[in-house]
């Protein structure tokens, strides 16, 4: 019976797994398709190959959580920690958060990403010290945004103030989000090696 559980988890698993490169293939020539049909859509190859390496990337640090642990609420929190980082990364690209992607201000943000990075190292990935890893990281979104505001305002056009702090309240929201579940996942605690 348990191996009959394991089995069936291990399909769910592996149907997921492949819905989710599929959706990132997906992702990757909607471009492609939309440049048959508008001259809005212009990419080069550099923007087809960075957008892939994020794919990539981010599909792999999923894949990477997912055999790590069989905690649900742990792979939730990586799934929107590896959405959020995707998200602000592209946006900084294509359109940046400050004014336009050209603003050097919109490094700052690059800064958020290290916060994350480095606390979830010093955490060893264990699904509490991430917690504390994603709420510093909402914090230093928030910080970011605040800076913005007292001391690149004057130097140059950017986004109106609301736009900023929507727009920075809504990633703090999914690195909350995300504490919140690695919170829930080291409750449960399943042990490392679970079936995926």
């Amino acid at each position: 019976m348990a191996g009959s559980s394991e089995h069936s988890g291990g399909l769910r698993g592996g149907r997921w797994r492949i819905a989710m490169w599929a959706t990132a293939a997906f992702l990757l020539l909607l471009p492609l398709i939309a440049m048959q049909f508008t001259n809005e859509v212009n990419w080069d190859e550099t923007d087809f190959i960075v957008f892939g390496a994020m794919l990539a990337v981010a599909c792999g640090t999923y894949e990477l959580a997912a055999r790590m642990t069989g905690n649900s609420a742990y792979r939730a929190a990586v799934g929107i920690a590896v959405a959020a980082a995707f998200i602000l990364v592209w946006m900084n690209l294509a359109v940046g958060i400050i004014g336009t992607e050209d603003n050097p201000a919109n490094l700052m943000f690059g800064g958020v990403l290290v916060v994350g990075i480095v606390g979830a190292t010093i955490a060893r990935f264990q699904p509490d010290g991430m917690a504390r890893a994603l709420s510093a990281t909402a914090l230093a979104q928030m910080l970011a945004a605040v800076i913005v505001l007292v001391t690149v305002r004057h130097q140059s056009p950017i986004n109106p103030a609301p736009e900023i702090l929507g727009l920075n309240g809504f990633f703090a929201a999914l690195w909350l989000i995300s504490a919140w579940l690695f919170r829930k996942a080291a409750r449960e605690q399943t042990p490392a090696g679970a079936a995926p």
